[in-house]
């Protein structure tokens, strides 16, 4: 998959979006607060929607780091079987 520039937008109703910066496609993340939510926030909201999308990029690379390793350690065991 190319790198592409990544932007986060706040939408202003509550929705902020993560997309690609070169085009109009779909978002690749969307967070919605509820009116509740953004009360409780106050003017955070753009604040807390990155440390979000901080976080799941972070835990998809661990999860991602976690796969290549499970993988190279079966290619690299050998069963013997009786």
């Amino acid at each position: 998959m190319p790198a592409s520039l990544l932007e986060i937008i706040d939408l202003g109703d509550g929705e902020v979006v993560l997309q690609r910066a070169d085009d109009d496609s779909e978002p690749l993340v969307t967070i919605r607060f509820s009116d509740e939510s953004r009360i409780y926030l106050m003017d955070n909201g753009l604040e807390v929607a990155k440390a979000m999308i901080q976080a799941g990029i972070q835990a998809a690379a661990v999860i991602a780091e976690q796969a290549e390793q499970e993988s190279t350690a079966t290619v690299g065991s050998s069963h013997v079987l009786h």
